[in-house]
C-alpha cells in the first residue's frame, strides 16, 4: 500500500481543510474566532499510538463514516475542556451550572463533539468531491491512548493516519483533540486517484 509521494502534501490539506472545518463550526458556536491547527500528520502503528499520548482521561465522540473512506473520526476533549463546553452548550438554557445533571452535561459534550466531527467530515467531503454520511456519534470517556488504540482496532489496520491537532477558543480556553482513522486501503486509494494540480 503505497501512496504516491506528490500525495503527501496533500494529505497535510486534507488535515488542514478538515480542522478549517472545525474551526469555522466553533467560531459560530462562540461568536469568537476559533482556530485549529494541525501540529503533525503521519502514519503511525496502532500499537505506537499509546506512547504519543498522555495518560490524561478525555471526554469525546466516535463518528462513524457511513461511506468511502469509511473508518472513524475521534474528538476528544480534556476533562477541564469538557466542562467548559457544557457551560457554552447550555448557557442560554440553565443559568446554574450546578444544577446541570450528567446526563445533560453528557448530552452537551456528544452535541458539540458532533458538530466538530461534522465541520472536519464536510472539509474531506468537498475536497474529494463525494458526500459523506455519518453515524450516530457515539461518547466515549477513557484516557486517549485507550479510545485511540480500541478505534483504531475496529478497522482492523495495523497503520493509522494521525495526526495532531490544536484548537483554540480565545477567551475559553478550550482544547480538543481531533484523530482521523479512516480506513487505509480506502483512503491510500482514493488520495492517489486525485489529479495533482501542478502550476
Amino acid at each position: 500500500m503505497m501512496v504516491d509521494i506528490r500525495k503527501l502534501s496533500f494529505i497535510n490539506e486534507m488535515a488542514k481543510v478538515g480542522t478549517n472545518g472545525v474551526a469555522d463550526n466553533m467560531s459560530k458556536l462562540t461568536g469568537e474566532d476559533a482556530r485549529m491547527e494541525v501540529t503533525k500528520t503521519n502514519f503511525i502503528d496502532v500499537e505506537d499510538i499509546k506512547s504519543q499520548l498522555d495518560a490524561g482521561k478525555r471526554v469525546g465522540v466516535r463518528v462513524r463514516l457511513l461511506d468511502p473512506p469509511h473508518g472513524h473520526i475521534l474528538v476528544l476533549f480534556p476533562e477541564e475542556s469538557a466542562k467548559k463546553i457544557t457551560a457554552i452548550m447550555l448557557r442560554d438554557v440553565v443559568d446554574d451550572m450546578s444544577s446541570v445533571s450528567g446526563k445533560m452535561a453528557r448530552s452537551a459534550v456528544e452535541e458539540m463533539g458532533n458538530m466538530m466531527a461534522s465541520g472536519f467530515i464536510d472539509g474531506w467531503a468537498d475536497v474529494l468531491g463525494r458526500g459523506i454520511d455519518i453515524a450516530a456519534p457515539q461518547l466515549v470517556y477513557a484516557p486517549a491512548g485507550e479510545v485511540v488504540v480500541r478505534t483504531a482496532g475496529l478497522g482492523g489496520d495495523d497503520l493509522a493516519l494521525f495526526f495532531d491537532s490544536n484548537l483554540s477558543v480565545p477567551s475559553y480556553q478550550l482544547e480538543a483533540e481531533i484523530y482521523a482513522l479512516p480506513d487505509l486501503e480506502e483512503f491510500v486509494e482514493m488520495v492517489n486517484g486525485i489529479e495533482v494540480q501542478t502550476t
